[in-house]
């Protein structure tokens, strides 16, 4: 995702990143804060999971058909210690079979320990070369596969154009969407999504979100044995 910042840095959100909706000016009294999360991969140092401001947080587990996230166990329990709800991503490459990364995501998450409530994520930001057509058919793929076993409806995440282009027929999954020129929660569904779920907004010391959902809401779209 890392990546993905690079690309979107230059229509960062002006003053800073913000930590909640603004309030009209004729409010009575201001909306309640969007759920708070970041999301991290090996590249990310020092997230204080235990401060008390998050309600989520989301670690990179797998990339591509072999490659493990070295960060991922540590991050993965610690999430869990301190009660936050938990998702686990990968980063896909259309050049390879979807089946066998997803299995390989798969094999990463269920050994790390896959529990009721925890997330699982499609991080699709690249074409590897292949067409739109391509791109989208590898994403169908990955995603029925994880759903097929494991009963979850994995979310999509790009940026809002990648979305837009790629996600056809993809709009039954949740939509974790990257938009930094966009103030938290600000952002409007890329078609064909009717609503986003998750919504990147910033990545500055670390690449930071705000859920449409509340926590438990959140945790009804993970995974649940008895669905299986």
């Amino acid at each position: 995702m890392k990546r993905l910042a690079k690309l979107l840095a230059t229509s960062a959100i002006a003053g800073g990143a913000l930590f909640h909706l603004a309030a009209p000016s004729n409010a009575a009294a201001p909306p309640a804060p969007l759920p708070q999360g970041v999301d991290v991969s090996t590249y990310d140092r020092g997230v204080d999971w235990g401060g008390g401001r998050l309600a989520f947080g989301i670690a990179k587990a797998t990339e591509g058909t072999g490659r493990d996230d070295a960060t991922f166990a540590a991050n993965w329990a610690k999430i869990r210690q301190n009660g936050l709800v938990r998702g686990a991503y990968h980063y896909g490459h259309p050049k390879n079979d979807p089946v066998r990364e997803a299995d390989h995501f798969l094999s990463a998450v269920t050994s790390a320990g896959l529990q009721p409530g925890d997330l699982l994520m499609l991080d699709l930001e690249t074409t590897d070369g292949r067409s739109g057509h391509q791109v989208n058919e590898w994403a169908k793929r990955w995603l029925d596969r994880v759903h097929q076993k494991t009963g979850v409806k994995a979310f999509f995440y790009s940026s809002w154009s990648f979305a837009q282009e790629h996600g056809d027929g993809l709009g039954g999954y949740p939509l974790w969407v990257a938009h930094y020129g966009k103030a938290p929660g600000r952002v409007t569904a890329p078609s064909p999504w009717k609503q986003w779920t998750i919504h990147q907004y910033a990545s500055t010391d670390h690449d930071h979100n705000v859920s449409r959902l509340a926590a438990d809401q959140l945790r009804g779209l993970g995974y649940d044995p008895s669905h299986r």
